[in-house]
């Protein structure tokens, strides 16, 4: 089927907004226009792909599949477009990374500095977004590397390019407030506690949810936030025994107790995952060189 690449653009711009107008605005034609290419495009794939109301546009199923593939692809065009740019400036490119805000403090800052040292001319973007979101960035091609904890529900196993290091977690308390410090407690125990711990949108809560259902137990937070270094905060204040990983222990965590549980809590990896269906950039492989890797 031969559809002009315009009517794409014109569709990805609408199902990115799900605005007329808005594409309209941002591809600086008509709305007439916008409307004529959407009705075309409609036409020559045989289905609607919107349902337009006068309050508000919404994709069909239809609309929902295609947006999936010409996401990726229009991503791609932008990806080749910038790295053409930026060669021309730094000779490779910009370095573009997506990771959570636990893995960026806690582990990248490093190696980004290492790397802005050695390359002081190539720019960085660092998108923060769960390792859960990060997968889907890099699947979309809007990122070049995605630093991720696994296991990860969406990562498939042959984006792994480096396992970068392996960590355990931890359930923490303030011993002020509570007395399990010579203590060690089954998990079904564990639940009689308030439990603070990240949100449903975290592998860290994918896993300890996937963790206590093993073992018939529903895990019922008292609390779920999107950071680490606050439910650490709020663990010293003693609102309840916070689960993070240990490498988020620091000096400031140093009153608090490490609670022993009766069941093992498994060892998880960080790795580097890279999309190996788009190019790799020479920004990224030499970011990668810098990173530590483990067999």
């Amino acid at each position: 089927m031969d559809i002009n690449y315009e009517l794409y653009k014109v569709f990805y711009f609408v199902a990115s907004s799900l605005s007329f107008s808005e594409a309209s605005r941002q591809l600086y034609i008509s709305q007439s226009a916008v409307s004529q290419s959407i009705k075309t495009l409609e036409h020559r794939l045989g289905q609607p792909l919107f349902i337009r109301s006068t309050k508000k546009v919404r994709l069909t199923p239809a609309g929902t599949l295609l947006l999936k593939h010409i996401e990726p692809a229009m991503n791609l065009i932008r990806r080749g477009e910038n790295q053409l740019l930026d060669s021309g400036l730094s000779g490779s490119g910009q370095l573009h990374i997506g990771a959570s805000d636990t893995i960026c403090r806690y582990f990248l800052v490093p190696y980004l500095e290492q790397f802005h040292k050695r390359f002081p001319d190539i720019p960085i973007k660092v998108t923060n977004a769960t390792s859960l979101s990060c997968v889907e960035l890099l699947d979309q091609g809007k990122i070049d590397l995605a630093v991720t904890n696994f296991p990860n529900s969406r990562l498939n196993h042959s984006y792994i390019r480096n396992i970068l290091c392996s960590f355990t977690d931890v359930f923490i308390a303030n011993p002020a407030f509570f007395d399990l410090k010579q203590h060690q407690i089954s998990f079904e125990e564990l639940l009689q506690y308030p439990i603070l711990m990240l949100d449903r949108k975290s592998t860290t809560s994918e896993f300890l949810h996937n963790l206590f259902l093993q073992h018939q137990l529903e895990l019922l937070p008292q609390i779920e936030l999107s950071s680490n270094d606050l439910l650490i905060d709020l663990a010293r204040i003693g609102l309840g025994i916070a689960f993070v990983p240990d490498y988020c222990l620091n000096r400031e965590s140093q009153e608090l107790f490490i609670v022993k549980t009766k069941e093992m809590l498994p060892s998880r990896q960080m790795v580097a995952a890279i999309n190996p269906t788009l190019p790799l950039t020479q920004s990224t492989e030499a970011f990668l060189k810098l990173l530590p890797a483990i067999t």
